[in-house]
């Protein structure tokens, strides 16, 4: 449980600070334990930062590694994707901040630890799979993966901005969550189906 505690105190400072700016003495403080807990579980503050940054990424592997998205048509396993993609985020609100902080301050160098491409694996298959199967339009699959997860997670990574916008609109409630996913998946699949016409 100790180490859970550091590793959400962590995320949250990373998230605010970057790898850059982040104290450890904070993230001790914020999980309630000792400076000397903390480099008992983690040698020092880039061994955290690397655990941070990666639990996210096992996280989401072990619930995609539990679905068998083959077994399902290539339309639904695609609207699997997208709510699992956005219930995570709606979870875990700060980590688009977390990935921002690690572009903007390191240019992806711990990222690209992260074996981020196993998870992407999930929607490429997917993806591929429609567009053999005639159900989705001849698209990139790498772009079109890009454009998804844009539009599934954007919504999160301009949420501390677009709050004073619309400062009445709960935009992190379940209801506007659930508003933001359909409306997702109808915009995506209009984007992604091959037109009968």
């Amino acid at each position: 449980m100790t180490q859970q505690q550091i590793l959400d105190a962590a995320e949250q400072e990373f998230s605010r600070h970057g790898l850059n700016g982040a104290r450890m003495n904070a993230i001790a403080e914020r999980a309630q334990v000792t400076t000397a807990a903390l480099h008992y579980y983690f040698e020092n503050k880039e061994s955290l930062y690397k655990a941070v940054l990666q639990r996210p990424v096992n996280e989401v592997q072990t619930l995609l590694g539990q679905l068998n998205f083959d077994e399902l048509p290539a339309e639904e396993a695609l609207k699997q994707i997208i709510r699992i993609a956005i219930a995570n985020e709606a979870k875990n609100p700060q980590r688009q901040m977390l990935w921002f902080q690690e572009a903007s301050q390191n240019q992806g160098l711990y990222f690209k630890e992260c074996n981020v491409l196993s998870l992407h694996e999930h929607l490429l298959k997917i993806l591929e799979r429609g567009i053999a199967g005639g159900d989705f339009r001849p698209l990139k699959p790498f772009l079109a993966l890009t454009h998804i997860l844009s539009v599934c997670l954007f919504y999160f990574t301009v949420h501390e901005n677009w709050k004073h916008l619309m400062p009445k609109i709960e935009r992190l409630s379940p209801e506007m969550i659930e508003q933001h996913t359909e409306e997702a998946i109808s915009f995506i699949l209009a984007g992604v189906k091959r037109s009968h016409e």
